[in-house]
Formats: C-alpha cells, structure tokens, sequence
C-alpha cells in the first residue's frame, strides 16, 4: 500500500479538481516548488495512485438530456448455458454508446448502468431493442435522474 502525506494529498485534490492543470499551476495552487510537484505526480502515476487523465463532459452540450441509472439483474441459467458470466455481460453492455457506466454489484441488483440519451423516447428505444435483448438480461428497473449534481 503507498503512503500519502499532505503534500500527495493535496496535488491529487487539486487534480481531481481540474486534471487540465500544468505542473507550475498545480505547483501556484499548492505552494509547491515545481520539481516536488513533478517528482510528486511521476511517483503517484508510477505507484499507481493516478490511473489516468479525465475530462468531465457537459452532456446537455451533446444533446443528451436524459439520464437514467438502471439496475440489471442476471439469469445466471442462460449465462451458464453460454459459458459467460457478469464481467462479460458488463463488457457487452459497455460496448452500447448509451452506456457511460457499469458496475457489478451485491444484493438484490448484480449490475448498475448509468446510461445518458438524447430523451426518453431514445431511452426507450436504448431498453427494449438494446439493452433486454443481451442475452443474460433477466430483468430491469430505471432510476429517472432528476437532478444531477
């Protein structure tokens, strides 16, 4: 396990804040010499602390409008039958352009999909012609996002 102190603490926050930061901003941002902020981050990327670089998207400028968390529950007898399980339900799901996220879950829902479409008619279109007809699907049930934070 890799220790953080402050110092790690406090790049990866700013970071995670805005990952568009150049070194000598991040280094202004903090009150860090900019060599301790390179060495710093090199050592979190090495160490495996930072995976990768992201942006955060404004979907409303994409005309996806729409967003619904759904919450998947597997028949494990079909993916039995085809030598699958839910890691390869996951990454089929992942592979449909609706789907921004997937996690594999305990309890009563095996996975939970964020999903983003232009509107509900395409969400529509989304559950019934994409997503239930994977085989492995069992059943659904859609968390309409009302408000996103």
């Amino acid at each position: 396990m890799f220790y953080m102190d402050k110092k790690d603490e406090k790049i990866l926050e700013t970071l995670k804040a805005d990952s568009s930061l150049t070194t000598r901003q991040i280094s202004r941002k903090t009150l860090m010499p900019v060599t301790t902020v390179h060495n710093r981050i090199r050592k979190l990327r090495e160490e495996g602390v930072i995976k990768q670089y992201t942006v955060k998207v404004d979907y409303r400028k994409l005309g996806k409008t729409f967003t619904a968390i759904l919450l998947v529950s597997c028949d494990y007898k079909v993916l039995r039958e085809t030598g699958r399980n839910q890691h390869d339900l996951v990454k089929e799901m992942m592979k449909l352009a609706e789907v921004e996220s997937a996690d594999i879950v305990t309890g009563a829902t095996d996975i939970v999909l964020r999903v983003r479409t232009k509107d509900v008619e395409a969400f529509d279109e989304f559950l019934f012609r994409k997503l239930q007809t994977i085989s492995g699907v069992e059943k659904t049930q859609s968390l309409v996002v009302i408000n996103e934070r």
